[in-house]
């Protein structure tokens, strides 16, 4: 029998099973809309997502999606979601061992897979809004610095729960989330150190070799852009005795942002590259994506705080607002060439060291 019609059959019978988990439960704290409407969507979402894969239709990632979406806006918490995910896929897993069906090992791998994908994108989505509902111009950078980084552990610490449990491998979804927000909470923690150098003047000169800092940079960069399916590479400068003078951490910090902001809106298998060039007097680093082009009339707002391109919103948009200042503290200037249909190349232009 077809997992998705063993689901159908005894829907009424896994909906009870699961709402004597969900209510038996000491932490998160089940409540009524849960137990009456949550845990029927669970249910269904599993349906519709087992279904889809056995007519091969290649939407049923967006069903998913979609539900996982649906219930973080009816006010369930990430931890509501994960739970009940698990308690769904429990009850239908007991029920069937208890009834000899004889459902097909490939069915209750598809059953795995939707749990790891409706966890991750629970996670993620819960994120998302957090980081919207929190960006507003009246925030302290202080308190949006600390709500970012509060979400993203959240995130962070609920994947790594739902791993120890065993329920789904590091390799898959759920891992790729833990992966992301690690990567994304390092980045902040680099950003805002940047902040506090350039607000209290700690700006240390030192000669920095180009060749050498975009190899520290390519450390780094990598990890954000493989934890988000994008290939990412770096093309050192002809010139292997080219510098600039200025302080390596802001620098650092000036350019990571550029690359996020390029991995953030590539396409995933899409590609971002560093090169660098120099004239006589200056040294530009060049930062490309494959982000298919700026949309019309966003030009001049990218550089604003809190102005968000295209349609992923995570983030709060202050990125680039850290690596235009770090630019301006070395005396250089940033700007961005749209290439239409293709991507965007931000250039980042530095006085060349003698």
């Amino acid at each position: 029998m077809r997992l998705d019609a063993f689901l159908t059959q005894n829907r009424a019978d896994i909906i009870q099973r699961c709402r004597v988990k969900v209510g038996s439960r000491r932490a998160p704290r089940p409540t009524d809309g849960e137990i009456e409407t949550g845990i029927p969507l669970f249910l269904d979402q599993l349906i519709d997502t087992l279904h889809l894969q056995n007519v091969k239709n290649p939407d049923r990632a967006g069903v998913a999606t979609r539900h996982g979406r649906d219930l973080m806006k009816e006010g369930f918490t990430v931890g509501q979601v994960v739970h009940d995910y698990g308690d769904v896929c429990q009850s239908v897993t007991d029920l069937a061992i208890e009834r000899g069906a004889p459902i097909a090992a490939e069915d209750f791998r598809i059953l795995n897979r939707c749990l790891d994908d409706a966890i991750a994108d629970a996670v993620t989505e819960f994120s998302r809004l957090s980081d919207i509902s929190a960006a507003t111009e009246s925030n302290e950078r202080l308190g949006i610095f600390a709500h970012e980084v509060r979400n993203l552990l959240a995130s962070a610490s609920i994947s790594y729960e739902v791993l120890k449990s065993g329920r789904v491998g590091i390799t898959g979804a759920t891992g790729a989330v833990l992966e992301r927000s690690l990567a994304r909470m390092a980045a902040l923690v680099d950003r805002q150190l940047a902040e506090v150098r350039l607000e209290v003047g700690g700006f240390r000169k030192e000669r920095i070799e180009v060749c050498r800092f975009l190899e520290e940079i390519e450390v780094t960069a990598s990890l954000t852009a493989r934890a988000k399916g994008v290939m990412f590479s770096v093309t050192p400068p002809c010139e292997a005795a080219l510098a600039v003078i200025g302080d390596v951490q802001i620098l650092s910090a000036t350019v990571v942002n550029l690359v996020q902001n390029a991995v953030k809106f590539t396409k995933p298998h899409g590609h971002v590259a560093i090169s660098a060039r120099a004239t006589d007097d200056r040294v530009q680093i060049d930062v490309a994506d494959e982000c298919g082009g700026l949309p019309p009339g966003s030009h001049d707002a990218l550089f604003h705080a809190f102005k968000q391109q295209g349609a992923n919103r995570s983030g709060l948009g202050l990125g680039l607002i850290v690596a235009r200042r770090g630019a301006e503290a070395h005396g250089g200037t940033i700007d961005v060439l749209d290439v239409p249909g293709t991507g965007c190349v931000f250039t980042l232009d530095l006085p060349r060291a003698a």
